[in-house]
C-alpha cells in the first residue's frame, strides 16, 4: 500500500511538473503570470488550511 501511495504521489508530482513545462515553454507571458499567480495562491491556501 505504501508503495503505492508513494508512485501515485510521483505521478502527480511529475503531470505538475509538466503542466509547469509546458506553459513556461509557451512563452506566453500571460499564460506563465496565471500559473505563477495559482502556485502561489494554492500555497497559500494550503498552509491556511492545514493549521
Amino acid at each position: 500500500m505504501r508503495g503505492l501511495r508513494r508512485a501515485v504521489s510521483l505521478l502527480y508530482r511529475l503531470a505538475r511538473f509538466l503542466r509547469d513545462l509546458e506553459v513556461f515553454s509557451s512563452g506566453n507571458p500571460r499564460r506563465i503570470a496565471r500559473r505563477l499567480r495559482n502556485k502561489v495562491l494554492g500555497r497559500w491556501m494550503g498552509r491556511l488550511f492545514r493549521l
